[in-house]
């Protein structure tokens, strides 16, 4: 490895690495290089904080569709 790519793994993760790093979570699809990178570099307070508002926004989405259904349904 070079120090360019050195230098750019030790940095704290950004917001989207931190988004993507999330969703990953969530399909549980996180590979190994990013989770070393996540548990030594990242802050645990953002990983919970995304990982609510992703929870929350996928209840949503599901409270939605279930509506729509139910409504198409006759219910």
């Amino acid at each position: 490895m070079n120090d360019v790519d050195t230098d750019r793994e030790e940095q704290k993760p950004n917001f989207w690495q931190i988004v993507f790093s999330t969703l990953a979570a969530f399909l549980g699809v996180q590979s190994n290089k990013n989770r070393i990178r996540d548990f030594k570099y990242g802050n645990i307070y953002t990983y919970v904080v995304s990982g609510l508002i992703f929870t929350i926004i996928f209840i949503f989405c599901v409270v939605s569709v279930v509506k729509m259904v139910l409504s198409n349904a006759g219910m």
